[in-house]
């Protein structure tokens, strides 16, 4: 029998390419250290503040942990009493993606709409109209307004306007009736969210080619519908991206504006949320160990639903 040679050898040759890699990735790191020098700080800030809490909070969802006594391992414990037992969860659960179903992609779409019409307009024009729809995101006060359009007496801007023309009879429990409560937080929240990602998509489409524009009308491209879908999209995919993150983020993560709005807990909890119901286990009970298994779920879902997204958003312009 002859003897195999083909294992020996080629074990010095992996060795090989194993170390060139090492090699090639050591250059490449000298080469940009001056980058990695300047990523340093906010990567410690991101390491300690996000990473490290996120891995501790993976680890408390499998405990009893009260903040007075060590944490004691109870396994899926937590995770068995939140989707077996915990009903209001599962309101929650469900109020969540409504919201994030609705909110999320027209707030996506309106984004980019409103920033791709804002982008044509003379620079002076864009820049008051860029201000213009980013200041509700920015301000400080703003529930108050609403407070006052759906207020639920007569002099509720809503109520005193349907009430004069004639629609109602009586004034409308808006924010106390729980038929009206998660329709009016979506409206709000679809009010408030032309923000970071609505800066990002004007940006983008500030640094297009315009000599790409030029050779699409070269290559047949006839109108501005084409020219969107196979220019200006495909070369905006790093700003969709972040704006779609963005916008999955406030859609899952809602909490502020049902809490302002509708109270907490809202009437039979028709507002409540995933994150409203991890506060309350988390800052009110000082459940930590179940409030980490509800944030826990929260970002796997948000984690599902970012890869999901990052497959759509590939095939765009193809």
């Amino acid at each position: 029998m002859q003897a195999d040679t083909t294992r020996p050898a080629a074990a010095p040759l992996l060795r090989a390419n194993r170390a060139s890699r090492w090699a090639l990735a050591f250059q490449a790191v000298q080469k940009s250290k001056h980058y990695y020098v300047l990523m340093g700080p906010f990567m410690v800030i991101f390491f300690l503040f996000t990473v490290i809490p996120v891995v501790f909070s993976l680890f408390l969802s499998f405990t009893y942990f009260n903040m007075l006594e060590f944490p004691r391992f109870v396994g899926w414990q937590n995770y068995t009493r939140l989707f077996l037992n915990d009903d209001v969860f599962m309101i929650a659960l469900k109020n969540t993606f409504l919201f994030a179903v609705i909110t999320g992609p027209i707030s996506y779409f309106a984004c980019f709409l409103f920033a791709w019409i804002i982008n044509e307009l003379p620079p002076k024009v864009r820049a008051f109209m860029t201000l213009v729809f980013y200041a509700p995101s920015i301000s400080g006060n703003v529930y108050f307004i609403w407070l006052i359009i759906f207020s639920g007496d007569r002099y509720g801007y809503l109520n005193g306007f349907l009430i004069q023309f004639g629609f109602l009879l009586e004034p409308v429990q808006w924010l106390t009736n729980e038929k009206y409560i998660l329709t009016i937080v979506i409206i709000v929240q679809l009010w408030l969210s032309l923000g970071t990602s609505f800066l990002a998509f004007i940006a983008g489409l500030q640094t297009i080619d315009r000599s790409l524009v030029e050779a699409g009308a070269v290559d047949g491209i006839k109108n501005r519908w084409q020219e969107l879908w196979f220019i200006t999209l495909p070369s905006m995919r790093p700003q969709l991206l972040f704006g779609a993150v963005m916008q999955i983020t406030a859609s899952f993560a809602v909490a502020d504006v049902s809490i302002a709005l509708a109270g907490f807990p809202s009437v039979n909890y028709a507002a409540h949320t995933i994150v409203t119901h991890l506060m309350d286990y988390g800052t009110i009970r000082f459940e930590m160990g179940y409030a980490s298994s509800i944030a826990t779920v929260l970002f796997l879902i948000m984690i599902g639903t970012n890869l999901l997204t990052q497959k759509l958003l590939r095939k765009v312009g193809e």
